[in-house]
Protein backbone atom coordinates (compact mmCIF):
# COMPACT_ATOMS: atom_id res chain seq x y z
CA UNK A 1 0.00 0.00 0.00
CA UNK A 2 1.61 3.21 -1.09
CA UNK A 3 1.64 5.93 1.76
CA UNK A 4 0.02 9.09 1.89
CA UNK A 5 1.39 11.86 3.89
CA UNK A 6 -2.08 13.77 3.10
CA UNK A 7 -4.40 10.71 4.26
CA UNK A 8 -2.08 10.23 7.27
CA UNK A 9 -2.77 13.73 8.71
CA UNK A 10 -6.27 13.81 7.49
CA UNK A 11 -6.65 10.49 9.70
CA UNK A 12 -5.01 12.69 12.62
CA UNK A 13 -7.47 15.25 12.43
CA UNK A 14 -10.15 13.25 12.27
CA UNK A 15 -8.96 10.97 15.41
CA UNK A 16 -9.23 14.39 17.18
CA UNK A 17 -12.06 16.34 16.16
CA UNK A 18 -14.37 13.28 16.36
CA UNK A 19 -18.20 14.20 15.24
CA UNK A 20 -17.15 17.82 15.15
CA UNK A 21 -15.64 20.99 17.64
CA UNK A 22 -18.50 21.58 19.69
CA UNK A 23 -16.61 24.04 21.97
CA UNK A 24 -15.86 26.18 18.92
CA UNK A 25 -19.36 25.20 17.60
CA UNK A 26 -20.12 28.30 19.99
CA UNK A 27 -18.33 31.17 18.69
CA UNK A 28 -19.03 33.54 16.28
CA UNK A 29 -18.16 32.85 12.06
CA UNK A 30 -16.09 35.41 11.42
CA UNK A 31 -12.15 35.56 9.67
CA UNK A 32 -9.97 36.07 12.44
CA UNK A 33 -5.58 35.86 12.89
CA UNK A 34 -3.46 33.28 14.85
CA UNK A 35 -0.07 32.35 14.82
CA UNK A 36 2.16 29.60 16.33
CA UNK A 37 4.68 31.03 18.30
CA UNK A 38 7.79 29.17 19.51
CA UNK A 39 8.29 29.21 24.03
CA UNK A 40 11.77 27.83 23.64
CA UNK A 41 14.49 27.47 21.32
CA UNK A 42 15.11 24.52 18.92
CA UNK A 43 14.68 23.68 14.77
CA UNK A 44 11.87 23.83 13.14
CA UNK A 45 10.29 21.00 11.80
CA UNK A 46 7.31 19.66 10.13
CA UNK A 47 6.20 23.16 9.11
CA UNK A 48 4.82 22.07 5.57
CA UNK A 49 2.67 19.17 7.30
CA UNK A 50 1.41 21.73 10.48
CA UNK A 51 0.24 23.92 7.49
CA UNK A 52 -1.11 20.86 5.42
CA UNK A 53 -3.33 20.49 8.61
CA UNK A 54 -4.69 23.62 8.48
CA UNK A 55 -5.63 24.02 4.72
CA UNK A 56 -7.66 20.41 5.05
CA UNK A 57 -10.05 22.69 7.12
CA UNK A 58 -10.24 25.46 4.36
CA UNK A 59 -7.72 27.82 6.04
CA UNK A 60 -4.88 30.18 4.78
CA UNK A 61 -1.45 29.80 5.88
CA UNK A 62 1.80 31.56 5.45
CA UNK A 63 5.23 29.63 6.32
CA UNK A 64 7.13 32.34 8.49
CA UNK A 65 9.97 29.83 10.10
CA UNK A 66 10.92 26.61 7.18
CA UNK A 67 12.00 23.50 7.97
CA UNK A 68 15.91 23.30 9.70
CA UNK A 69 15.43 26.69 10.23
CA UNK A 70 16.95 27.70 14.30
CA UNK A 71 13.69 29.20 15.93
CA UNK A 72 13.93 31.31 19.23
CA UNK A 73 11.82 31.58 22.24
CA UNK A 74 8.28 34.18 20.93
CA UNK A 75 9.34 33.89 17.60
CA UNK A 76 7.03 33.32 14.92
CA UNK A 77 6.52 30.10 12.70
CA UNK A 78 3.01 29.98 10.81
CA UNK A 79 0.22 32.57 10.37
CA UNK A 80 -2.85 31.07 9.83
CA UNK A 81 -6.02 32.95 8.53
CA UNK A 82 -9.74 31.48 8.62
CA UNK A 83 -12.73 30.86 10.81
CA UNK A 84 -12.60 30.19 14.66
CA UNK A 85 -14.02 27.08 13.86
CA UNK A 86 -11.80 26.24 11.14
CA UNK A 87 -8.14 27.27 13.06
CA UNK A 88 -9.57 25.77 16.53
CA UNK A 89 -10.37 22.56 15.10
CA UNK A 90 -6.54 21.78 13.78
CA UNK A 91 -5.10 23.24 16.63
CA UNK A 92 -3.96 20.63 18.82
CA UNK A 93 -3.61 18.61 16.14
CA UNK A 94 -0.86 20.81 14.19
CA UNK A 95 0.56 21.72 17.38
CA UNK A 96 1.72 18.12 18.30
CA UNK A 97 3.53 17.18 15.70
CA UNK A 98 5.36 20.02 15.05
CA UNK A 99 6.11 20.03 18.64
CA UNK A 100 7.27 16.23 18.17
CA UNK A 101 8.96 17.08 14.91
CA UNK A 102 10.54 19.98 16.23
CA UNK A 103 12.06 18.15 18.69
CA UNK A 104 13.41 15.55 17.35
CA UNK A 105 15.15 17.52 14.54
CA UNK A 106 16.51 19.58 17.44
CA UNK A 107 17.98 16.53 19.49
CA UNK A 108 19.14 15.26 15.94
CA UNK A 109 21.11 18.69 15.43
CA UNK A 110 22.94 18.72 18.94
CA UNK A 111 24.09 15.09 18.56
CA UNK A 112 25.05 16.07 14.86
CA UNK A 113 26.70 18.76 16.31
CA UNK A 114 28.63 16.96 18.35
CA UNK A 115 29.77 14.15 16.47
CA UNK A 116 31.08 16.52 13.65
CA UNK A 117 33.22 18.49 16.22
CA UNK A 118 35.61 15.51 16.28
CA UNK A 119 34.79 13.39 13.54
CA UNK A 120 32.91 14.54 10.60
CA UNK A 121 32.90 11.31 8.24
CA UNK A 122 30.65 9.64 10.95
CA UNK A 123 27.07 9.85 10.41
CA UNK A 124 24.27 9.99 12.87
CA UNK A 125 21.29 7.52 12.28
CA UNK A 126 17.57 7.11 13.53
CA UNK A 127 16.11 2.85 14.21
CA UNK A 128 12.67 1.70 14.47
CA UNK A 129 12.38 2.95 17.64
CA UNK A 130 9.61 5.49 16.16
CA UNK A 131 5.80 5.92 17.76
CA UNK A 132 3.46 3.43 15.83
CA UNK A 133 1.89 5.57 12.47
CA UNK A 134 4.24 8.27 13.01
CA UNK A 135 7.48 6.83 11.66
CA UNK A 136 7.31 8.46 8.61
CA UNK A 137 7.13 11.92 10.47
CA UNK A 138 9.52 10.96 13.04
CA UNK A 139 12.42 10.00 10.77
CA UNK A 140 11.82 13.03 8.20
CA UNK A 141 12.64 15.32 11.47
CA UNK A 142 15.59 13.49 11.87
CA UNK A 143 16.49 14.11 8.09
CA UNK A 144 15.55 17.84 9.26
CA UNK A 145 17.99 17.64 11.89
CA UNK A 146 20.79 16.74 9.89
CA UNK A 147 20.53 12.49 10.85
CA UNK A 148 20.07 9.41 8.35
CA UNK A 149 16.91 7.66 8.20
CA UNK A 150 17.96 3.93 8.07
CA UNK A 151 15.62 1.77 7.70
CA UNK A 152 12.01 2.45 7.03
CA UNK A 153 10.33 -0.68 7.46
CA UNK A 154 11.90 -4.50 7.81
CA UNK A 155 11.26 -4.94 3.67
CA UNK A 156 14.14 -2.36 2.87
CA UNK A 157 17.19 -4.48 4.09
CA UNK A 158 18.36 -7.78 6.01
CA UNK A 159 19.15 -7.10 9.25
CA UNK A 160 20.01 -10.54 11.56
CA UNK A 161 19.71 -9.62 15.17
CA UNK A 162 20.30 -11.43 18.76
CA UNK A 163 16.88 -13.44 18.01
CA UNK A 164 17.59 -14.15 14.13
CA UNK A 165 21.28 -15.91 14.97
CA UNK A 166 19.53 -17.32 17.97
CA UNK A 167 16.82 -19.31 15.89
CA UNK A 168 19.63 -20.00 13.35
CA UNK A 169 22.12 -21.40 15.04
CA UNK A 170 25.13 -20.29 12.92
CA UNK A 171 25.61 -16.82 12.00
CA UNK A 172 27.90 -17.75 9.07
CA UNK A 173 25.55 -20.12 7.40
CA UNK A 174 22.26 -17.59 7.82
CA UNK A 175 24.69 -14.65 6.44
CA UNK A 176 25.54 -16.75 3.37
CA UNK A 177 21.92 -17.87 2.57
CA UNK A 178 21.19 -14.29 2.78
CA UNK A 179 23.92 -12.85 0.57
CA UNK A 180 22.07 -15.36 -2.20
CA UNK A 181 19.00 -13.38 -2.28
CA UNK A 182 20.27 -9.86 -0.88
CA UNK A 183 23.43 -7.80 -1.38
CA UNK A 184 23.36 -5.24 1.99
CA UNK A 185 23.15 -7.03 4.86
CA UNK A 186 23.66 -6.00 8.28
CA UNK A 187 24.41 -7.92 10.92
CA UNK A 188 24.01 -7.18 14.84
CA UNK A 189 27.24 -8.67 16.73
CA UNK A 190 27.59 -8.27 20.84
CA UNK A 191 31.61 -9.64 20.62
CA UNK A 192 34.45 -8.75 18.30
CA UNK A 193 35.49 -12.63 17.22
CA UNK A 194 31.79 -12.48 16.05
CA UNK A 195 32.30 -9.11 13.81
CA UNK A 196 35.05 -11.12 12.10
CA UNK A 197 33.12 -13.99 11.67
CA UNK A 198 30.37 -11.60 10.18
CA UNK A 199 33.13 -9.42 7.82
CA UNK A 200 34.41 -12.79 6.71
CA UNK A 201 31.13 -13.78 5.78
CA UNK A 202 30.42 -11.07 3.83
CA UNK A 203 27.78 -9.50 5.87
CA UNK A 204 27.64 -4.75 4.62
CA UNK A 205 27.59 -3.49 8.06
CA UNK A 206 28.44 -4.45 11.35
CA UNK A 207 26.18 -3.03 14.20
CA UNK A 208 28.55 -3.61 17.28
CA UNK A 209 26.16 -3.56 20.10
CA UNK A 210 26.65 -2.52 23.54
CA UNK A 211 29.81 -2.07 22.74
CA UNK A 212 32.25 0.77 24.78
CA UNK A 213 34.35 3.22 22.92
CA UNK A 214 37.76 1.00 24.19
CA UNK A 215 36.28 -2.65 22.86
CA UNK A 216 34.92 -0.76 19.40
CA UNK A 217 38.86 0.47 18.90
CA UNK A 218 40.08 -3.00 19.58
CA UNK A 219 37.79 -4.78 17.25
CA UNK A 220 38.68 -2.18 14.63
CA UNK A 221 42.16 -2.66 15.12
CA UNK A 222 41.48 -6.82 14.66
CA UNK A 223 39.51 -5.81 11.44
CA UNK A 224 42.45 -4.59 10.30
CA UNK A 225 44.53 -6.87 11.31
CA UNK A 226 42.78 -9.71 9.56
CA UNK A 227 42.29 -6.98 6.20
CA UNK A 228 38.69 -7.42 6.97
CA UNK A 229 38.02 -4.05 7.72
CA UNK A 230 37.64 -2.25 4.39
CA UNK A 231 34.98 -5.16 3.53
CA UNK A 232 32.37 -3.75 5.88
CA UNK A 233 30.69 -0.04 7.68
CA UNK A 234 30.75 -0.48 11.28
CA UNK A 235 27.34 0.96 13.41
CA UNK A 236 27.74 1.82 17.09
CA UNK A 237 24.68 1.39 18.65
CA UNK A 238 23.03 0.76 22.58
CA UNK A 239 23.68 3.24 25.26
CA UNK A 240 24.96 6.25 23.23
CA UNK A 241 24.04 9.27 24.98
CA UNK A 242 24.92 13.50 24.39
CA UNK A 243 28.02 12.81 26.78
CA UNK A 244 29.48 10.11 25.24
CA UNK A 245 28.53 10.36 22.09
CA UNK A 246 31.92 12.01 20.76
CA UNK A 247 33.77 9.34 22.34
CA UNK A 248 31.90 6.70 20.11
CA UNK A 249 32.98 9.19 17.13
CA UNK A 250 36.24 9.11 17.83
CA UNK A 251 36.79 5.62 17.40
CA UNK A 252 36.61 5.29 13.72
CA UNK A 253 32.61 3.76 13.44
CA UNK A 254 31.09 4.62 10.11
CA UNK A 255 27.70 5.09 11.94
CA UNK A 256 26.32 5.80 14.91
CA UNK A 257 22.45 5.30 15.72
CA UNK A 258 20.56 6.86 18.70
CA UNK A 259 16.80 5.26 19.26
CA UNK A 260 16.12 8.01 21.78
CA UNK A 261 16.41 10.35 19.15
CA UNK A 262 12.35 9.30 18.28
CA UNK A 263 11.77 6.90 20.93
CA UNK A 264 12.01 9.45 23.75
CA UNK A 265 10.77 12.90 22.28
CA UNK A 266 10.98 15.88 23.98
CA UNK A 267 9.01 17.95 21.88
CA UNK A 268 9.09 22.06 21.76
CA UNK A 269 6.92 24.37 23.45
CA UNK A 270 4.83 25.72 21.04
CA UNK A 271 1.21 27.49 21.31
CA UNK A 272 -1.08 29.09 19.03
CA UNK A 273 -2.26 32.41 20.11
CA UNK A 274 -5.30 34.58 18.01
CA UNK A 275 -4.16 37.71 17.02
Amino acid sequence: MDFSPKKELERFLAEDIGKGDISSRLLPTKKIKAKIISRQNGIVAGVQYAKDIFCIRGNKVKIIKKDGMTIKQNQTILEIIGSPQSILSCERTALNLLSRMSGIATQTHDLVKKIKAVNTKVKLYSTRKTAPGLRFFDKEAVKIGGGEKHRMSLDQMVMLKDNHLALSGSLSRLILKARKKYKKIEVEVENSSDSLLAAASGASIIMLDNFTPKEITKTISRLKKAELRKRVKLEASGGITSKNIQAYARTGVDMISVGKITSSVDGIDLSLEVL
